[in-house]
């Protein structure tokens, strides 16, 4: 047992079954501990159960690190957790004989509870969501670099999450924008200028097998941001491409990556709701339609809401759909569980009085672990469906 660390004690006989612990499940500490602080795990008697960060100003009080007797979360543990998460893309997924931008670490799904790191190229971008995490950036920063000793590092937090976990990361020069490739494509990433990064590695699965469905027919990408499932599309063989988003910023970025990849679909900057009701009007029908809008929520009381706006998306992208045509509908609200989800699918369905057959329900790639214990980390829902 290591007496250096401060103890936090629980109230109950036993670890709860997921590793963030709400302040209501500890014993409060007779002493003020600094947030992110790493601290030993006790139960009521006294008997060590784990090692994790506390932060008394944050939802998550506690964040559970491990479970195992005498191991503690510090340098020497840090690194060998970087160390299996870049093995597991690198040696068992084998990314890099697809693409060059993938998920190096995705926090609990890794085992590194507040922190995730993505890579584009020759830019690992570092995003900090728990202060211990933040606390401990000089050992993340020379882990990374052991593994990618070229790479340019950027760290960053939102200010939401700096608030809530009390620490303050203040970001370096934005590094330059680089080109990633996907499947022998090449898009444009610029981490640290909004749009996350103008280029989504968890739904890279996703769009080759979209592509491959979509041969030969009309496709249309509804909030398409950088483009990138209408330019898979055309690359696989579709007969044209149309994209759709409201920010006319990510769309010549779009235009950029088509270009790039010497193609030609035609993106418009339009309101979805407005364009998908002038399209019907028009009479203009696709064979496969991509629906996948940005996060509709972070906050559980408005989950009703986002399910409101889901509902209201899918029932009117049904209008511009042949029969027998083809639906990629997505979510990236983690809030929003894929029960849900499929159960507004199937109020869409009664509405319109069409039939969706859901072919397949996937997430984001494997580069995206998820733990069994942590469902909240399997936050992409991405549904395929044939429109009847």
């Amino acid at each position: 047992m290591n007496t250096s660390l401060p103890i936090i004690r629980l109230k109950s006989d036993r670890l709860p079954g997921h590793p963030w612990i709400w302040s209501a499940q500890v014993q409060k500490p007779e002493q003020r501990i600094a947030p992110g602080t790493v601290v030993e795990i006790q139960d009521p008697a006294g008997r060590q159960v784990g090692h994790g960060f506390w932060n008394g100003h944050a939802r998550i009080a506690l964040r559970l690190l491990s479970n195992q007797p005498g191991q503690v979360p510090d340098a020497d543990w840090i690194e060998q957790r970087i160390a299996r998460a870049v093995a597991l893309r690198r040696d068992e997924l084998q990314l890099d004989r697809h693409a060059n931008a993938w998920r190096v670490i995705h926090s609990e799904g890794d085992g590194l509870s507040g922190l995730v790191v993505d890579r584009y190229a020759d830019t690992l971008v570092i995003e900090y969501f728990a202060a211990g995490m933040w606390r401990l950036r000089e050992v993340i920063r020379a882990a990374l670099l052991w593994h990618f000793p070229d790479a340019n590092l950027y760290e960053f937090a939102e200010a939401h999450v700096q608030k809530q976990e009390s620490f303050d990361c203040r970001s370096g020069d934005m590094p330059e924008p680089t080109l990633v490739e996907e499947y022998g494509l090449r898009f444009q990433a610029a981490p640290g200028v909004g749009h996350k990064t103008g280029f989504f590695a968890d739904q890279r699965d996703n769009r080759r097998l979209f592509a491959e469905m979509a041969r030969g027919r009309r496709v249309l990408d509804l909030c398409c941001n950088a483009g990138g499932f209408a330019i898979h599309a055309l690359a696989g063989g579709a007969a044209s491409a149309v994209g759709v988003d409201m920010d006319p910023a990510i769309l010549e970025i779009a235009r950029g990556n088509a270009e790039l990849n010497g193609l030609q679909p035609r993106f418009e900057q339009a309101d979805i709701f407005d364009w998908l009701r002038q399209a019907s009007e028009r009479g203009e029908r696709y064979d496969a339609v991509i629906l996948d809008p940005a996060k509709l929520t972070r906050d559980r009381n408005r989950i009703q809401n986002a399910l409101k706006k889901y509902f209201a998306m899918n029932r009117a992208a049904l209008e511009v759909i042949e029969p027998g045509g083809l639906l990629l509908t997505c979510s990236c609200t983690g809030l929003v569980s894929e029960a849900d989800f499929h159960d507004m699918l199937r109020r869409v369905s009664a509405h319109a009085g069409r039939e969706i057959q859901i072919l397949q329900s996937r997430g984001a790639g494997a580069d995206h672990p998820v733990r069994a214990d942590v469902p909240e980390g399997r936050y992409l829902k991405a549904v395929f469906c044939k429109v009847y």
